[in-house]
């Protein structure tokens, strides 16, 4: 009987650790494709963070490029305005300074 007890032991522990096994290669298989699917999430976040960093650079470019093509518009506008400006006063000194015609 004794013997019986000491055979249903070791056949439970044998029992056991086979289905321990079996936990444990179960627990690893999850925690690798865990792993796997924490690596491709971050893979695609930092794509889509490039992606939008590209976007966010090329459109500042853009919009530098359209802000000095305005800037030097308004620059020879200006400059236009003041020639303008520069006649029209120089035309008012010549009139109020001119002689009288007789």
């Amino acid at each position: 009987m004794r013997k019986l007890v000491i055979v249903a032991i070791a056949a439970a522990g044998l029992t056991l650790a086979a289905c321990s096994q079996a936990t444990q290669d179960s627990a690893k298989a999850t925690a690798d494709q865990a792993a796997a699917d924490a690596q491709a999430a971050a893979d695609k976040a930092k794509a889509d963070a490039e992606a939008a960093a590209s976007t966010v650079a090329t459109e500042t470019k853009d919009a530098a490029a359209d802000a000095s093509a305005m800037a030097k518009e308004a620059g020879a506008d200006a400059k236009a305005a003041a020639k303008d400006v520069a006649a029209d006063a120089k035309a008012a000194v010549h009139e109020a300074t001119a002689p009288e015609k007789k």
